[in-house]
Formats: structure tokens, sequence, C-alpha cells
């Protein structure tokens, strides 16, 4: 007999179920979410362990080698197929969600998700990161602007060089402002510095890669967007389809900005 396992992973715990080719359910049980505990569990089903589905989220990079290391046949499962085959479920709940995952195996009606390699992870992080501090500057930028308002005092267009100047000359007269917006202009040069590093950083990594600086060889493509497109395809034999590569780009690509 041949066996199927699901399972509904969370952060802390790991729920694991597994039937047979018949559909009767042989093991039910949770446990921590670590890859050698889930391997441990399945043990017994060792040879005759088919396939063992987990729904893709944010622990798929990590769990998802690590459990094909130690001998799992797991696959990753692409979450709005996994969502739909179990929304007709009465019961929501771990248990019962990796029920539907093992019944999902065992008829096959899935589609495997892609897990990108490590290093494709760590570039995507290293964009995010970059995106964020970005983010996080204009917002603290905006708020400067705005809460000086009230007090009749417009900025305009001053360029980002100029505008601690600018700020600090218009409140210079008013000394609790001033101690103020001097915590917040501190902040503001503390975010464009780090956000600094990491566009540098950026920058380099993809002057040092091949693939990268041959993006860069057309027109309009600068860093950002080259690494952006070398994250999101990772590899290219993947896809069936040369318009599913493109697809996949740009989604990626407007992801950071």
């Amino acid at each position: 007999m041949e066996y199927f396992a699901g399972l509904d992973v969370s952060i802390e715990e790991t729920a694991i179920c597994v039937v047979g080719d018949d559909g009767k359910v042989v093991l039910e049980t949770a446990v921590e979410t670590n890859p050698a505990a889930i391997a441990t569990a399945l043990e017994r089903y060792a040879g005759r362990l088919r396939r063992v589905g987990h729904e893709a989220a944010s622990l798929s990079p990590w769990l998802h080698p690590g459990l094909r290391e130690l001998g799992v046949p797991a696959v990753c499962l692409e979450t709005r197929h996994v969502r739909a085959a179990l929304s007709a479920q009465r019961n929501k709940t771990d248990a019962a969600d990796a029920l539907g995952i093992a019944h999902i195996m065992r008829t096959g009606w899935f589609r495997e998700a892609h897990i990108k390699s490590e290093n494709c992870y760590r570039l995507r992080l290293l964009l995010v990161q970059r995106r964020n501090l970005k983010r996080k500057f204009l917002d603290l930028e905006n708020a400067i602007r705005h809460s000086l308002k009230v007090f009749g005092i417009r900025l305009g267009k001053v360029g980002r060089g100029g505008m601690e100047k600018a700020v600090r000359e218009a409140i210079a007269a008013d000394p609790m402002t001033a101690g103020l917006m001097d915590c917040m202009l501190r902040a503001r040069a503390a975010l464009w510095a780090e956000y600094l590093m990491l566009h540098k950083l950026v920058t380099q990594i993809a002057m040092r890669d091949e693939l990268c600086r041959r993006f860069m060889a057309i027109l309009g493509i600068g860093p950002i967007a080259a690494l952006s497109f070398r994250s999101a395809i990772d590899d290219p034999t993947r896809f069936r389809r040369s318009r599913d590569k493109a697809t996949a780009a740009l989604a990626n690509i407007a992801a950071f900005p």
C-alpha cells in the first residue's frame, strides 16, 4: 500500500495527516515545525510514502529543502489551489486542513509551486529591505512637511539635500518646535544613510553579475530592474511559455520601485 501525507504548517506546530491509497486515515498527529521532527513522525512510512504536500507559505523556502534533504518526498502546493480545494470543508481546523491536503496528494489534483534557490531569496530580501527603508524615509519626510503646515510653513519644491536647512530656518524662532523637528530630521538623515548603503549594495551585486550586466545593456534597465528580473525567474526551464516568464518578472519588478 502507498501512503500520502498532508502538512498544515504554522510557525510553532505542524499538523500531519497520513492516508492510504484507499483514502483511510492511518495517522493524525502534530509536531514541532521542523524538518527533522516531521521526518521522524513520517519515518514508519518510509519507502511507501509517495507524496507529502504542504501549502506554499513564508516557511516553505526553509522547510521544503530540509524535508527533501531528509528523504521526504515533499511537494509544495500553490496557495490558491489549496484554498479552493479546502473551501468546501465544513470544519476549519489544522487537522482538517492536513487531512484535506493529504487527499489532494492522493488524488493528484494539484499544481506544484516552485521553490526558488536560497540565493534568489537573499536577493529578494535585499530588494525588499531597500524598498522598506525608502518608503519609511518618504513617509517621515512627508510627515515633516505636513506637520509644519499648521504654522503656515509651506516648504514647496525644496530639494532633498536642501530640506533640512529649509526646515531649520523656518522654525528657528520657535524653540519647542525646533527641538521636535531636530529629532525628526536626525531620524530622516539616519534612514537616508542606511538606504544609500543598501542601494549601493544592490548596485555592486548587479555590476558583478554577468546576467544582470547583460540586462542593464538594454535601454532603460538599471540594477533594480535587473536584480528583480533575476530573482523572479530563478530557473528559466520551469516555464513552458516565454510569456509566462514576462508575467512573473513584471510582477516582481513592479514591487521594487
